[in-house]
């Protein structure tokens, strides 16, 4: 059985086996807690600490491999401003197909002030500790630029500041493109070595990907079931719905008239990366084995792969701006508090803005999204109504942002000339 089928499988066998034990004999069951805690959550953590633990190293090999590998550093340039204004695009349409259907369905209307405050009331002790901490830090404006360029790169590696390190890489990349070519030789072969080791370890980390994967839905279905849903349906189905419009729409409009491929073909080749952002829920996590179907599955240069994937795990967040958008305009609603077209506007600038800005693990967008609370007049505390139901949209958001990396690999390698999708290799 092919490795994604198999990852496949462990998602559908552990969702069953979570949703059973959670009807069968409820969440807070000793045995559920128990198979929970001593072996789905092992499991599931394990598997992500193995690809968690890859993912700086990584980042810096490929990003600064990718730069050098262009050699002209103004041709970084101009693939660096192509690469960006691809994800800011495709991002401001997400954002702007969630804020017309969250407009037009009104979700948070039809949550009454009894529901909400049980809502408040169920999740304010178990999201006092995410609130504390996302409330901390949050920051908007010149420091969030001027932070990118880091004081130190280790440790921007160790507090997992990856806008840090992506930046130190393309500096490292762009300097040792500049130096002689026997001095950069030495360097560079050190660092393909890096890149293969990581490689490496992503391999053995993913034979482990459908018991991990298993083990994390696991967690998460028999937790919440689908009691949770019931009160919130409205508003998931319309995150899910609007997600999966964008990802079937928007995306497939892009992948056949910009690149010049048939949506489902790419669709089933990228299948695998998909798979693993839903079930992990971090764009980070997700960056090995999107770097790997970027070369094998699609057929994509090293460079270019190495030069976007690492910036689309945190630039590229398509699912998490309509995700922001629509959440903002509910708990707006949902607290009472109108806005008015050119609110609406500043709504959608902001999640394209701070998307950017999101931590690519999951509920890497609740800070950025109480913060975002504040300045529209809704109580912080208000973020409890969807934590909740959080970590099923965060899979669902992850993966549009996945896909959104892999279009946006395919279209800068083809409109530098370097890929076509006749050059795509024997299927999987």
């Amino acid at each position: 059985m092919a490795l994604h089928s198999k990852i496949l499988l462990g998602l559908l066998l552990g969702a069953l086996a979570g949703i059973a034990a959670n009807l069968g004999l409820g969440p807070t069951d000793p045995i559920v807690v128990g198979l929970d805690h001593y072996l789905a959550a092992p499991l599931g953590q394990v598997f992500l600490r193995m690809l968690s633990m890859v993912v700086m190293p990584l980042v810096f090999a490929s990003i600064a491999l990718g730069v050098a590998g262009v050699g002209d550093v103004r041709k970084v340039g101009r693939m660096g401003a192509k690469t960006l204004a691809y994800f800011l695009g495709t991002t401001a349409l997400a954002t702007g197909l969630g804020l017309v259907l969250v407009r037009i369905v009104g979700p948070g209307n039809h949550i009454s002030a009894e529901v909400r405050d049980q809502l408040v009331a169920d999740y304010t002790s178990t999201s006092a500790g995410n609130l504390a901490t996302a409330t901390r830090g949050v920051e908007f404006g010149v420091e969030t630029l001027v932070s990118i360029v880091t004081r130190n790169p280790l440790a921007s590696a160790v507090s997992g500041d990856m806008l840090g390190v992506i930046f130190f890489g393309l500096v490292f990349g762009a300097a040792l493109s500049m130096i002689r070519a026997d001095r950069a030789q030495a360097m560079t072969t050190w660092l393909e070595a890096l890149n293969d080791v990581v490689t490496r370890i992503i391999d053995m980390a993913m034979h482990l990907a459908p018991y991990g994967v298993a083990g994390l839905i696991f967690g998460v279905t028999s937790r919440f079931g689908f009691a949770l849903l019931a009160p919130l349906g409205l508003y998931v189905g319309l995150v899910l719905g609007a997600l999966l419009l964008h990802a079937t729409l928007t995306m497939s409009l892009i992948i056949r008239l910009v690149i010049g491929m048939s949506p489902l073909q790419f669709f089933r080749r990228i299948r695998a990366a998909l798979i693993t952002a839903f079930s992990t829920s971090s764009s980070s996590a997700t960056l090995p084995t999107n770097i790997l179907i970027g070369e094998q599955n699609l057929g994509l240069p090293p460079q270019i792969c190495g030069f976007v994937y690492p910036l689309g795990a945190t630039m590229c967040m398509n699912g998490t701006a309509l995700f922001e958008g629509i959440t903002l305009i509910f708990l707006c609603q949902v607290f009472g508090v109108q806005l008015d077209v050119g609110q609406m506007a500043v709504v959608m600038g902001m999640a394209v803005l701070t998307s950017v800005g999101a931590a690519a693990v999951p509920g890497g967008s609740i800070p950025l999204l109480v913060g975002m609370l504040a300045m529209f007049g809704v109580p912080p505390e208000g973020i409890a109504v969807i934590l909740g139901v959080d970590r099923i949209l965060d899979m669902a958001r992850t993966a549009v942002n996945v896909l959104g990396d892999h279009t946006a690999a395919a279209f800068i390698a083809r409109s530098e000339g370097l890929w076509h999708p006749r050059m795509l290799p024997p299927a999987p």
